[in-house]
């Protein structure tokens, strides 16, 4: 047992480092550190330059206010800094606020910063070499500031040996970087790597806080213009708090969540509250292994988010996180809901990729001789993306419809199509996609994965309104499914009643069905009951009641739905059409997959060469 030792002070370029250790993680660290000192200083251009993914060197370059000599010298002091003039740590108003970057940052490297405040007449250099600090000196610069920093970690070398390649090292920085840039459109980003350009954003014009077209564009050139293209806006108030930003189309998801994105008064965070949140206001429409893109703006009130719970800044605390998680979720689908049955543009646009005419050879089939029957690349063989008019056509249709069978058994054979957004059923291939013809083109539609999305909206409608209604079995069915799987089914017993599915434990590890949702009809009640026992177990305590009831509804509704192979007539496949233009969400299924893809009839004669 080691001797007891007495207790001292560490050294000041000790404490730094230790201090480096919590806030300077990888360049990247460094880099969010100095940009956002930038952003606190008013910049309007910043340009950040790396080598060897910020390894040997890296620089931030700004045009904000600058400081003086004396300013420099007090910067790369801990805990030194501008933006708490009333010590109050409930109202902080910047992104940086500890005083803790510059000096952690040169503590551990090589580190250099010059700056001119305006209407100086030179700017000032200091050096810091592994935290031994020089003296400002007289420097050329024009107003702002430049950091530059050099063999980052040269003073603590065995963490070198935990960074990444430089490739990786500069996708990490070039990450936070276009966090910020999210959050700050009216600034120019510019990013540099071994003197390519990794970023390279201009300013965009409109205020930061309206969730105007200057939002919109800068979420565009980052997360592209697909999802321009196919996110709808978000905009709500709840009791000092506002939301805004723009959320993608269920039929847009990715296999990760890494295109999500979050800030809070104007900081990139990664919350799992509000990521939790954003799942929660999904779930209804993603598979799980699915994940949307959103990008989302929280305002609160400084006095109700605490930022001061993280090293890194990268997590917040909320004094009532209900109200920010209910406020997010209701926002959401609000904003889902409004965009009707609409699919995301991504879905025509594959469904057209697949149809262009493939030759086997690398160049083009020669141009045809005319413009009107001529086959061939005409008119420079160029293929638009499909528009987005159906949707908006469609919210007529938004209604629940009265007397629907009535309706559809007295429609004429010779049905104008352009009387329905999708357009009139004209037959069925391979006995799961229904092809209709609208007035602009084609509509294709998936069967299974339409009634799918019908069945699940008409459960949540009826247990919202009174309960689902229950058909008795002739014959009780008894479900094995394990001791687990059993105890978490009887556990819900009450929730499953509500739905229309009543069980009840039969021994060890098995339960027994007694009643089923009148609305489903015959079912597999075997795969039913073994699906709900895995979605209660992955759902576990993490989603309210509302979510899991949904969750189930969309179990059940999958269980029931009408087949892939199932022959349909001419009115059953017309009443589906209708009823999906009646149906809010009818444009994916519950897991998020597209229920029909429309092509328009200008996109069809391109890939024949009419146009």
């Amino acid at each position: 047992m080691s001797a007891i030792r007495t207790l001292r002070r560490l050294p000041s370029t000790l404490v730094n480092r230790i201090a480096a250790g919590e806030v300077v993680e990888r360049p990247a660290s460094a880099v969010k550190e100095l940009v956002e000192n930038a952003l606190d200083a008013g910049a309007r251009r910043i340009a950040v330059t790396l080598k060897e993914g910020g390894r040997t060197f890296l620089s931030v370059v700004d045009d904000g206010v600058g400081m003086s000599a004396d300013e420099l010298r007090l910067a790369v002091e801990r805990h030194c800094t501008s933006k708490l003039p009333d010590d109050d740590l409930t109202d902080i108003r910047t992104l940086g606020f500890r005083g803790e970057a510059l000096p952690s940052i040169a503590s551990v490297s090589r580190f250099t910063i010059t700056s001119r405040p305006a209407g100086a007449d030179t700017a000032w250099s200091l050096e810091i070499d592994g935290g031994a600090k020089g003296e400002p000196r007289p420097a050329a610069h024009p107003q702002g500031t430049r950091v530059e920093v050099r063999e980052l970690f040269f003073a603590t070398p065995a963490r070198l040996k935990f960074l990444k390649e430089p490739r990786t090292e500069s996708s990490h920085v070039a990450d936070a970087m276009r966090r910020l840039a999210m959050a700050h459109p009216e600034v120019a980003f510019r990013l540099e790597s071994e003197e390519r350009a990794l970023i390279d954003l201009a300013a965009a014009n409109g205020s930061l806080l309206s969730g105007d077209a200057a939002r919109l564009e800068r979420l565009a050139a980052i997360m592209g213009r697909e999802f321009a293209e196919n996110a709808v806006a978000i905009d709500a108030n709840r009791e000092g708090f506002r939301l805004t930003g723009f959320a993608g189309l269920p039929t847009l998801n990715r296999p990760t969540s890494q295109h999500q994105y979050l800030f809070v008064n104007g900081r990139p965070v990664r919350d799992k509250l509000l990521a939790g949140a954003v799942r929660g206001a999904y779930q209804d429409f993603l598979a799980r292994d699915r994940h949307p893109m959103v990008a989302l703006f929280l305002e609160a009130p400084t006095e109700m988010v605490d930022v001061n719970v993280h090293p890194a800044k990268t997590e917040v605390r909320f004094r009532d996180a209900g109200i920010v998680r209910g406020m997010i979720v209701g926002a959401l689908r609000t904003a889902l809901s409004a965009a009707g049955h609409r699919a995301s543009t991504t879905v025509s646009d594959a469904a057209l990729g697949a149809f262009r005419p493939h030759t086997g050879f690398s160049t083009p089939l020669p141009m045809g001789g005319g413009s009107g029957g001529g086959y061939g690349y005409g008119n420079g063989g160029g293929y638009s993306s499909v528009p987005r008019g159906l949707a908006e056509a469609a919210m007529q249709f938004m209604a629940p419809l009265d007397g629907l069978s009535a309706r559809v058994e007295e429609q004429p054979a010779n049905i104008a199509p352009g009387n329905y957004p999708l357009g009139v059923a004209r037959a069925q291939l391979h006995e799961t996609y229904i092809v209709a013809q609208t007035d602009q083109g084609v509509v294709i539609v998936d069967q299974h994965a339409a009634h799918e999305r019908l069945v699940h909206e008409r459960l949540k409608t009826q247990l919202e309104a009174e309960g689902v209604k229950r058909q008795a079995l002739l014959l009780p069915e008894v479900v094995e499914i394990g001791e687990d799987g059993a105890r978490r089914l009887t556990q819900r017993a009450a929730e499953l009643a509500d739905m229309g599915l009543v069980l009840e434990p039969f021994g060890l590890g098995a339960v027994v069905v007694r009643e089923t949702p009148a609305v489903l009809g015959e079912l597999d009640i075997q795969g039913l009951v073994r699906d709900l026992a895995d979605e209660l177990s992955e759902m576990g305590d993490h989603l309210s009641l509302k979510e899991k009831v949904e969750e189930v509804c969309g179990t059940l509704a999958c269980h029931t739905s009408v087949r892939a192979g199932r022959r349909l007539t001419v009115e059953e496949m017309n009443a589906l059409l209708r009823q999906m233009e009646a149906t809010p969400h009818s444009g994916q299924c519950n897991h998020g997959r597209p229920t029909y893809v429309e092509l328009k009839l200008a996109d069809i004669e391109r890939l024949f060469g009419r146009r």
